[in-house]
Protein backbone atom coordinates (compact mmCIF):
# COMPACT_ATOMS: atom_id res chain seq x y z
CA UNK A 1 0.00 0.00 0.00
CA UNK A 2 1.23 3.46 -0.91
CA UNK A 3 0.24 6.49 1.17
CA UNK A 4 0.44 10.17 0.19
CA UNK A 5 -0.31 13.20 2.36
CA UNK A 6 -2.52 15.66 0.45
CA UNK A 7 -1.87 19.40 0.53
CA UNK A 8 -4.99 20.42 -1.39
CA UNK A 9 -8.15 18.87 -2.77
CA UNK A 10 -11.10 20.22 -4.73
CA UNK A 11 -14.25 18.44 -5.86
CA UNK A 12 -16.76 19.14 -8.59
CA UNK A 13 -20.24 17.93 -7.73
CA UNK A 14 -22.88 18.73 -10.29
CA UNK A 15 -21.99 22.16 -11.62
CA UNK A 16 -20.20 23.40 -8.49
CA UNK A 17 -16.49 23.16 -7.68
CA UNK A 18 -15.50 23.39 -4.01
CA UNK A 19 -12.05 23.52 -2.44
CA UNK A 20 -12.14 21.18 0.55
CA UNK A 21 -10.84 22.41 3.88
CA UNK A 22 -9.24 19.84 6.19
CA UNK A 23 -6.66 19.31 8.88
CA UNK A 24 -5.48 16.04 7.33
CA UNK A 25 -6.13 14.20 4.07
CA UNK A 26 -4.38 11.09 2.83
CA UNK A 27 -4.47 9.21 -0.45
CA UNK A 28 -4.12 5.44 -0.22
CA UNK A 29 -3.30 3.25 -3.20
CA UNK A 30 -3.74 -0.47 -2.68
CA UNK A 31 -2.35 -3.07 -5.08
CA UNK A 32 -3.80 -6.55 -4.67
CA UNK A 33 -3.50 -9.45 -7.10
CA UNK A 34 -2.93 -7.18 -10.07
CA UNK A 35 -5.69 -4.71 -9.19
CA UNK A 36 -5.07 -1.15 -8.06
CA UNK A 37 -7.64 0.55 -5.88
CA UNK A 38 -7.48 4.01 -4.35
CA UNK A 39 -9.29 6.02 -1.73
CA UNK A 40 -8.87 9.26 0.21
CA UNK A 41 -9.52 9.80 3.92
CA UNK A 42 -10.27 13.39 4.98
CA UNK A 43 -10.29 14.52 8.63
CA UNK A 44 -10.99 17.85 10.31
CA UNK A 45 -13.38 19.06 7.62
CA UNK A 46 -15.38 22.10 8.87
CA UNK A 47 -17.67 22.26 5.80
CA UNK A 48 -20.65 20.68 7.57
CA UNK A 49 -23.21 22.08 5.10
CA UNK A 50 -21.40 20.26 2.29
CA UNK A 51 -21.18 17.03 4.30
CA UNK A 52 -24.91 17.27 5.13
CA UNK A 53 -25.73 17.82 1.46
CA UNK A 54 -23.94 14.59 0.59
CA UNK A 55 -25.77 12.77 3.41
CA UNK A 56 -29.09 13.82 1.88
CA UNK A 57 -28.13 13.02 -1.71
CA UNK A 58 -28.26 9.79 -3.68
CA UNK A 59 -25.61 11.22 -6.05
CA UNK A 60 -22.21 10.85 -4.38
CA UNK A 61 -20.11 10.95 -7.57
CA UNK A 62 -17.47 13.70 -7.71
CA UNK A 63 -14.66 14.77 -9.98
CA UNK A 64 -11.58 15.68 -7.98
CA UNK A 65 -8.32 17.51 -8.42
CA UNK A 66 -5.57 18.14 -5.94
CA UNK A 67 -1.93 17.84 -5.05
CA UNK A 68 0.16 15.81 -2.66
CA UNK A 69 2.36 17.47 -0.05
CA UNK A 70 5.26 16.68 -2.41
CA UNK A 71 3.63 18.64 -5.26
CA UNK A 72 2.39 15.69 -7.31
CA UNK A 73 -0.89 16.54 -9.11
CA UNK A 74 -3.86 14.20 -9.03
CA UNK A 75 -7.21 14.13 -10.80
CA UNK A 76 -9.89 11.46 -10.91
CA UNK A 77 -13.45 10.40 -10.24
CA UNK A 78 -14.80 8.98 -7.02
CA UNK A 79 -17.70 8.72 -4.60
CA UNK A 80 -17.71 10.95 -1.52
CA UNK A 81 -19.02 9.31 1.65
CA UNK A 82 -19.57 11.91 4.42
CA UNK A 83 -19.19 11.44 8.16
CA UNK A 84 -20.68 14.69 9.44
CA UNK A 85 -20.59 13.67 13.12
CA UNK A 86 -16.79 13.35 12.94
CA UNK A 87 -16.16 16.23 10.47
CA UNK A 88 -14.72 13.71 8.04
CA UNK A 89 -15.27 12.07 4.66
CA UNK A 90 -13.90 9.31 2.47
CA UNK A 91 -13.66 9.35 -1.29
CA UNK A 92 -13.70 5.91 -2.86
CA UNK A 93 -11.96 5.94 -6.21
CA UNK A 94 -13.81 4.97 -9.37
CA UNK A 95 -11.41 3.77 -12.04
CA UNK A 96 -7.82 4.77 -12.51
CA UNK A 97 -6.00 7.63 -10.87
CA UNK A 98 -3.65 8.71 -13.67
CA UNK A 99 -0.04 9.13 -12.60
CA UNK A 100 -0.30 6.92 -9.51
Amino acid sequence: METYQLAELSITWGEETTKLLFTKAQLYIVTDTGYRLWYIEIDGMPQTALLQAFEASADLRVELTGATAGGRALAGTGFLHPNTAHYAANIRGDGELPGF
